[in-house]
Parts: structure tokens; C-alpha cells; sequence
């Protein structure tokens, strides 16, 4: 596990009040990544504190976004870091799509072990 990019992002969307921020390990379900990180904020100008501060973090320590998605809409915003996918939403948006349900098979990461 990479604690050190985990903490970044996982510090980063605490520092801007993210809510029910998760992590789960993907590796064994697919090639895409190793970890999904899930935030939400309550409004789409919160959702892009977020991800910028995310964004913000990850510069400093070196790390750049293979790809990043979202922002012209604040709804949901992906960051993709290769081995790490962040995905940013609107509080709405998140309950609508329900990443967690669809990636029920993957295991969930406690926070306490990341920071």
C-alpha cells in the first residue's frame, strides 16, 4: 500500500471538510488501479476545494494526475493518479451512483491506517 500518496489525498480532502471519505482496495477486482479514494462535499464550489486541494497536495510532494475529469460541473470530480483514482462528489451525485455498491467486493481501507 502506498501510505504516503493515500495520506496526501485522504489529508487533503479532510483539510477542506470532506465528508464520508473512503478508501477501498480495487487491485484484486481490476487492472484500472489499486485504490478508489471517495470524498463528498455538499456543494459543487466545496467539491472543487476539494479536488484542488487534493490537486495541491499531490503537486507539492510530486505527483501529478495521469488525467482529471469534472470540474466544469463541481458534481463529480476524478482525479487519476494511476495506481490511485479519486473520485470528488456532490453529496446528491454520490448517493446516485453508489460507487460503494458497485465495488462491494473490494476492501475497505480504515482511515486510521492511512494517516
Amino acid at each position: 500500500m502506498d501510505n504516503n500518496k493515500l495520506s496526501i489525498i485522504v489529508k487533503g480532502a479532510d483539510d477542506k471538510k470532506a465528508f464520508d471519505i473512503k478508501t477501498l482496495k480495487i487491485s484484486g477486482l481490476t487492472s484500472i488501479g489499486d485504490y478508489f479514494v471517495i470524498a463528498s462535499g455538499n456543494s459543487d464550489r466545496q467539491v472543487i476545494s476539494i479536488a484542488n486541494e487534493i490537486e495541491d497536495k499531490m503537486h507539492e510532494a510530486g505527483y501529478e494526475p495521469m488525467n482529471k475529469e469534472g470540474y466544469k460541473t463541481g458534481r463529480w470530480i476524478l482525479l487519476d493518479y494511476g495506481d490511485i483514482i479519486v473520485h470528488v462528489f456532490h453529496k446528491e451525485d454520490r448517493e446516485f451512483y453508489n460507487l460503494e455498491r458497485l465495488w462491494v467486493d473490494a476492501e475497505g481501507i480504515e482511515l486510521d491506517d492511512i494517516i
